[in-house]
């Protein structure tokens, strides 16, 4: 089952992530809500939408948006509306 992990810890686990772009999109209902920290940061993507970022934080260690998600988005990206995928050295296993 993938799972996103970082700083030894297990931020996302499911049998029902979305792969898109080579990247693990994760379910909402599937992330450990205790590491993730919302963020200003936006980024726009042309066919999928606005992308928003969380913090992630371990053990008192910071990893700045290294995960995002499209709250909103076109139609086209509509399998993870809402679904988070990692960047910034967090690992995510198959």
């Amino acid at each position: 089952m993938p799972k996103a992990i970082w700083n030894g810890q297990v931020l996302a686990e499911s049998d029902r992530t979305e792969v898109v772009e080579n990247n693990q999109y994760f379910p909402p209902d599937s992330i450990n809500q205790e590491y993730f920290r919302p963020s200003s940061t936006h980024t726009t993507c042309p066919w999928k939408g606005q992308a928003s970022y969380y913090t992630i934080v371990v053990d008192g260690k910071e990893n700045k948006d290294a995960a995002w998600y499209y709250p909103e988005t076109k139609e086209k990206a509509n399998n993870i509306k809402g679904y988070v995928a990692f960047w910034r050295g967090v690992t995510v296993e198959a």
